[in-house]
């Protein structure tokens, strides 16, 4: 970088924070832009998820702007899902077979102001909000702007747009708009919706249940899941289909039919939920979409990233994650490619892009997952083997979720792939009874790893045919 460049990120949500610190940390001069107020003075949660699970993919990226530490000062880890069953029984699925393996809640605000604050110490950082973005020229680098409080616009010229302004960009309907390239644009929603409720702490700012585990109480078509915070609460989420089925969004419209609908479904939650109705009709129900476009920048000059690019459905607990990577592999990219922004935007979407699609496909897998099957039976020997097989043979073994969860060095592509492939091997021993249970676990070790290997050359067959 021969001179300072001015990069405009419009979006200051958690992507576009820790993306303009990074900038920052590497000597350019950035102006970051935001629509809302600055969360930091200011609640502005109302409709997005409280908390998120915070994993190694994302902690490798705190770990690239020196935060670490700090970002673990916010967490509680959480080892595994405690599934709670409709007779009020709870046990506890492992997400590794490694004590050293485990996924974090941590609160969305203070992640964002963390970020913020650090990329507010930088010299060359401008951070300006109550400014929502209602126009991209694309090929010029400059956007124009709406003052919240006075409705005056002002516009921003930069060398480059980087736009982070999550699953409901300007940045990307500017792309959308424009006549002078192709842009492919899809948004699929699920039919169910989600909304946060509350299990508060107890009165001296305890804990109601497990503190340290992701909370499931899986329903065939509808869940609900808790994920633990500092101050001794949990956020609640309601997964619910909108019209569909006995009970859903539109027919739970009075306090009696919600509050008969969980005592029903959910009794051990409800127990711990004297907030229950009015969480219920004064919290909004949200979407749950995901979105794919292509491609990621124009002319050169813009570029867009994280949910602006690829917004997932939450049930792999990757959407940070994901996001946070997104900044670690543009990182590398400039590296390589720094001074050339065609070439940079270019490689990137190449490498990314097949890893955002593959986690967006492993979100929905998960959807199915948690609210059906991981209170089946059979699920519950799956993981119990492949949990031996990681505490034995970490080296020889990961199951699919650890691939994703906790071996960042490895591409949610390859970790799709692979991961599958084993799920397949499992199930299908499993349900053929072919796994003897005298065999030694080395033993059943290799029949697995044999029975994977000839799923993924069945699969790389049909590939090429």
């Amino acid at each position: 970088m021969k001179e300072q460049e001015h990069i405009l990120v419009i979006g200051a949500g958690l992507c576009g924070s820790l993306l303009a610190l990074r900038l920052a940390q590497r000597g350019y001069k950035v102006s970051l832009v935001e629509k809302r107020p600055d969360l930091r003075s200011t609640d502005i949660s109302a409709g997005r998820s409280i908390n998120l699970a915070f994993s190694d993919r994302g902690i490798k990226a705190m770990n690239l702007v020196g935060l670490k530490g700090k970002a673990k000062d916010l967490c509680i880890p959480m080892h595994g899902r405690m599934i709670h069953n409709l007779e009020q029984e709870e046990y506890l699925s492992r997400y590794s077979g490694l004590e050293s393996e485990y996924i974090n809640s941590i609160s969305r605000s203070d992640l964002n102001a963390l970020l913020l604050d650090e990329a507010e110490k930088m010299p060359d950082v401008n951070i300006l909000f109550n400014q929502a973005c209602i126009d991209v020229d694309l090929q010029n680098a400059k956007a124009t702007f709406e003052d919240f409080t006075s409705k005056e616009k002002s516009t921003i010229e930069a060398d480059i747009i980087l736009g982070t302004d999550g699953a409901g960009s300007v940045v990307r309907k500017s792309m959308l708009e424009d006549n002078l390239f192709l842009f492919s644009f899809s948004q699929d929603y699920l039919s169910h919706g989600y909304k946060e409720l509350t299990i508060p702490a107890t009165k001296d700012g305890g804990f109601r249940i497990e503190k340290n585990a992701l909370h499931i109480w899986p329903r065939g078509e509808n869940m609900v899941i808790a994920l633990p915070n500092l101050d001794g609460s949990f956020t609640v989420t309601l997964f619910l289909s909108y019209e569909e089925g006995e009970d859903n969004f539109k027919s739970l419209d009075t306090s009696e039919k919600v509050k008969a609908y969980f005592e029903k479904m959910y009794p051990s939650a409800v127990a711990h939920m004297p907030t229950l109705t009015e969480d219920f009709f004064n919290n909004p129900t949200s979407p749950l979409g995901t979105v794919k476009c292509s491609p990621w920048n124009s002319f050169g000059k813009v570029m867009l990233l994280g949910d602006a690019a690829h917004a997932i459905v939450p049930f792999y607990g990757q959407g940070m994650n994901a996001s946070f990577e997104d900044v670690v592999v543009f990182d590398e990219i400039l590296d390589n490619y720094e001074g050339d922004w065609q070439k940079v935007f270019k490689e990137y979407q190449k490498k990314r892009k097949v890893d955002t699609d593959a986690i967006a496909e492993l979100a929905i897998d998960n959807f199915h997952e948690m609210k059906e099957h991981t209170a089946a039976p059979i699920f519950q020997k799956k993981r119990k083997l492949e949990t031996a097989f990681e505490q034995e043979f970490p080296k020889e073994y990961a199951s699919k979720y650890r691939l994703v969860t906790f071996q960042e060095d490895i591409s949610y592509s390859e970790a799709l792939k692979k991961g599958r492939a084993q799920d397949k091997a499992i199930l299908n021993l499993l349900a053929q009874d072919k796994i003897d249970e005298n065999a030694s676990l080395q033993e059943k070790l290799h029949l697995v790893n044999k029975e994977t290997q000839e799923i993924l050359e069945e699969d790389a067959v049909l590939k090429t045919n």
